[in-house]
C-alpha cells in the first residue's frame, strides 16, 4: 500500500452492475418451455405434412400417367429425409449429417423436376407438383437453416429453395405456374428468414450465457485470491507470534496453534467452495450466497494481530443493507484487515465502522500502525477499486493525520444515476 492517499470515484454514467451472486442464467423452467415450443412446432409440421399427403392421395397426384412415377419417387425420398430429420437435428449428431440429408432431398426433387420436364409431353402444368413434397421440403429447409453446419447449410439452403421454386415450372411456363412459383418463393424466403433469425437469437443467447459464465469464473477466481490471501496472511502472522512467545510464554502456544488450525480449516472450506464453482459445468447450478453483515461481524471478531483485536461499531440499520452493498462492505473489510496484517507495523488499535445513512453506507477500517512503503498498491486495492466503482461508490485509502492508515468506502444504497425523492 502506498503512503499517499488514493481515491477512486464514481464515473459519470456508471450504473450499478450485478454482483457475482446476482448473475443468473436461464432458469430450467425456461428451457422446458423452449423444448415444449419446439415439440409443438414439430407436431404442427407433422400434421401439416400428413394433411398434404392425404390431399395428394385424394386428388390422385401420384396416379397421373405422365408424372405420377417421378412424383412418387421424389416424394418417397423427401419423406424418408423428413423422417430422419429429428435424429439428424439432435445436438449430438454429426455436424454435416443434416446438411447432407437436406442435399439428398433437394437433389432428388431437382432430378424429378428435370425428368418431368423431359417426359411431360402434353400434361398440364398442375400435374408437375403436389402439396406434400413442397411442405416436406419447406420443413427440411427450416430445420437445415436452424441447425445445419454453417457452410454446408448455406449451400443446401440454396438447393432446397431452387427445388421448391422450380417444380411448378417443370412442364411449361404460364401464368398459373408463375404465380405458384412466386408464391412458393415468398414462402421459402419467409421460412428461411424466420429460421435464420431464430438461429441468430439462440446463438446470441448462448454467447451471452457463455460470457456471463466466464465473468462468473473470473469473479470467483478473484474471490479465491482474496480469501486465500486473507487466511494465509492470518496463518503466517499467527505462526510468527507463536515463534516469538514460545520460549517466554509456552502456555500461549496451544491456543495460538488452535487458531492457526481454525484459520487453515476455514481456508480449506473457502478453497473447496471457490474451486467447486470454477469447475462447475452446470450453468444452472446455484451460486453460494455472498458474505454480508453477519460475515463482516465474524470477520472482525476473529481478527487478531499480536494480541491486538479489532473493534466494530455500527450505526444505522445495518441489517437491512442490500445484498450487493453488504457483500462489497464485507470485501472492503476483509481486504483492509488483510493489509493491516501485512503492512501495519506497531499497530495497537484497529477499528471498523459501518454507518448506514439515508442515501449511502460508509465503511471505514483504520489502524494506528506505521505503514510500510510499497511500489504499487497491489491486486487487493485494485480489486476493491473495481468492486466499489462498479457499485457506483467511492473508495479512499491513505494515511491519516496521526500517522495511521484509513480505508473509507462510500457505497450508494440506490443504483447510480437513480434519483430518489
Amino acid at each position: 500500500m502506498a503512503g499517499t492517499a488514493t481515491t477512486f470515484g464514481r464515473e459519470k454514467g456508471t450504473t450499478r452492475s450485478h454482483t457475482l451472486h446476482d448473475m443468473r442464467f436461464r432458469h430450467p423452467g425456461s428451457r422446458r418451455g423452449s423444448r415444449l415450443v419446439g415439440a409443438l412446432l414439430w407436431v404442427a409440421a407433422v400434421c401439416t405434412a400428413l394433411a398434404a399427403i392425404l390431399l395428394d392421395v385424394r386428388v390422385g397426384t401420384f396416379r397421373q400417367p405422365d408424372t405420377g412415377t417421378a412424383l412418387t419417387v421424389s416424394a418417397s425420398v423427401v419423406a424418408a429425409t423428413l423422417l430422419g430429420v429429428p435424429a439428424l437435428a439432435a445436438r449430438d449428431a454429426r455436424p454435416g449429417a443434416l446438411a447432407c440429408a437436406g442435399g439428398v432431398a433437394a437433389a432428388a426433387s431437382l432430378a424429378c423436376t428435370v425428368a418431368i420436364h423431359l417426359r411431360a409431353g402434353g400434361a398440364g402444368a398442375s400435374s408437375a407438383y403436389g402439396a406434400f413434397e413442397a411442405v416436406a421440403l419447406l420443413i427440411v429447409l427450416a430445420v437445415t437453416v436452424r441447425r445445419g453446419a454453417p457452410v454446408s447449410a448455406a449451400v443446401v439452403t440454396a438447393a432446397l429453395c431452387a427445388a421448391i421454386i422450380a417444380r411448378p415450372l417443370a412442364v411449361r411456363v404460364q401464368e398459373g405456374s408463375v404465380i405458384m412459383a412466386f408464391s412458393l418463393t415468398l414462402v421459402a424466403v419467409t421460412v428461411t428468414g424466420l429460421s435464420l433469425a431464430t438461429r441468430l437469437v439462440v446463438a446470441d443467447r448462448w454467447q451471452r450465457e457463455h460470457r456471463i459464465r466466464l465473468e462468473q469464473r473470473i469473479a470467483l477466481a478473484r474471490e479465491l485470491h482474496d480469501f486465500v490471501a486473507h487466511h494465509v496472511t492470518g496463518i503466517v502472522v499467527q505462526a510468527q507470534g507463536v515463534q516469538a512467545v514460545a520460549t517466554k510464554r509456552p502456555d500461549m502456544v496451544a491456543p495460538a496453534l488452535q487458531r492457526i488450525e481454525q484459520t487453515g480449516a476455514e481456508a480449506l472450506v473457502s478453497l473447496r467452495r471457490m474451486v467447486g464453482g470454477l469447475r462447475a459445468e452446470d450453468i444452472d447450478a446455484p451460486l453460494a450466497a455472498p458474505e454480508g453483515i453477519s460475515g463482516l461481524r465474524d470477520l472482525v471478531a476473529g481478527f487478531s494481530l499480536r494480541d491486538v483485536s479489532a473493534h466494530l461499531s455500527e450505526a444505522g440499520p445495518t441489517d437491512t443493507l442490500p445484498s450487493d452493498v453488504a457483500a462489497v462492505a464485507h470485501r472492503v473489510t476483509m481486504e483492509s484487515l488483510t493489509n493491516i496484517r501485512k503492512h501495519a507495523h506497531g499497530c495497537r488499535h484497529v477499528h471498523v465502522r459501518v454507518q448506514v445513512l439515508p442515501q449511502q453506507a460508509v465503511v471505514e477500517v483504520g489502524n494506528d500502525g506505521t505503514v510500510r512503503q510499497t511500489s504499487s498498491p497491489g491486486y487487493g486495492l485494485k480489486g476493491l477499486e473495481e468492486r466499489v466503482t462498479r457499485l457506483g461508490g467511492t473508495l479512499r485509502a491513505g494515511a491519516t493525520a496521526d500517522g495511521g492508515w484509513l480505508v473509507r468506502a462510500c457505497l450508494p444504497l440506490t443504483p447510480a444515476g437513480t434519483d430518489t425523492p
